[in-house]
């Protein structure tokens, strides 16, 4: 307000540009892809799927490639194995439960995975795993 009550208001110049404005992101920590010797950093909260792929990793088998969902969980195409780190995943949906009864409980869908700290990660594991 200026001294006579009137509401001041800014010029588009002087206002506050949100594109300028950096978001804050939270750092969650670095994921190991072990197989391919590569650490991606990500965000707290990020996708796993979307995190390896974006980082060129390669999560599918060549059957996995053609039966690919685009990431909804319903393939199960995209199992990776946590050898490290779990504790900093979210939880199994109920989705993986059902997919993946059959694996090791180290085993996650990472279309379903967010990340919210370091971990270590092994893609296109063995069937026994």
């Amino acid at each position: 307000m200026t001294q006579t009550g009137a509401e001041e208001q800014l010029t588009p110049s002087e206002a506050p540009d949100a594109a300028q404005t950096p978001a804050k992101v939270s750092f969650g920590g670095t994921i190991k892809f072990v197989k391919e010797n590569k650490e991606v950093i990500v965000a707290d909260g990020a996708n796993l799927r979307f995190k390896a792929l974006e980082n060129g990793i390669d999560l599918y088998t060549f059957m996995g490639k053609m039966m690919s969902c685009g990431g909804y969980g319903q393939c199960g195409t995209c199992v990776v194995e946590v050898v490290e780190g779990m504790e900093n995943l979210s939880p199994r949906t109920p989705t993986e439960e059902q997919k993946l009864k059959k694996r090791s409980t180290n085993c996650r869908l990472a279309c379903q995975t967010l990340v919210h700290g370091s971990a270590s990660i092994v893609t296109k594991p063995a069937k026994s795993s």
